[in-house]
């Protein structure tokens, strides 16, 4: 894995394994944009969102053996997203740390909650009986969005509390998720005016 870093907020980073090739660049401090190609096309959809509602700009590019399973290559970009972000945070000097949002796409409700805290912890609830096995787009299994949130959470050494409070069709309780998500991320991510330094009793994050 390769990580590269820039003035500001970003990161570049390539990661290549035997089963997937990836491509991640990030900037916090963006306005939304996106460029996303992982070749499993409702992921694509999803992180779009993620960009567009944490206004992270965000280019994925990633290729690997879908042939197979999508599996390999959705959590090849997830570690992949979660390790720039983990770069673009840098110290984590004068960041909000936390955010919550509370999103609704029609019948579907999803809580996120995000601590910038150093320490990778996810809990991951709500999800209706049987939300693991759909199949939707195709190509990507209900079981792979628990899967997406552990590598980010744990690359990127955030929290996240992902709770599903209502939901019934799969693409809606999936796609919910992913929006929640982006806007507690943007809300933790934001620079504080307030804060002086590190955003910890401890000195550190």
């Amino acid at each position: 894995m390769t990580v590269e870093t820039a003035t500001g907020r970003t990161a570049r980073l390539e990661r290549t394994t035997s089963e997937s090739s990836v491509l991640v660049e990030l900037d916090l401090d963006g306005t939304g944009q996106s460029d996303i190609s992982t070749s499993v096309p409702f992921y694509d959809h999803m992180l779009t969102a993620l960009a567009k509602h944490s206004l992270i700009d965000l280019t994925v590019k990633a290729t690997g053996d879908t042939h197979i399973d999508a599996h390999h290559t959705v959590e090849d970009v997830a570690i992949s997203i979660g390790e720039a972000l983990k770069t673009a945070l840098g110290s984590k000097a004068g960041i909000r740390r936390f955010g919550e949002a509370t999103v609704p796409l029609d019948e579907a409700l999803a809580n996120a909650v995000v601590d910038i805290s150093g320490r990778p912890y996810l809990v991951h609830s709500g999800e209706p009986a049987g939300q693991e096995y759909h199949l939707i787009g195709g190509h990507f299994t209900g079981s792979l969005t628990r899967h997406v949130f552990e590598a980010i959470t744990l690359h990127a050494q955030i929290c996240l509390h992902m709770t599903m409070l209502g939901g019934r069709d799969p693409h809606h309780i999936v796609e919910a998720q992913f929006k929640a998500f982006a806007r507690a991320l943007r809300a933790a991510v934001e620079p504080d005016p307030r804060v002086d330094g590190i955003p910890s009793t401890k000195g550190a994050l």
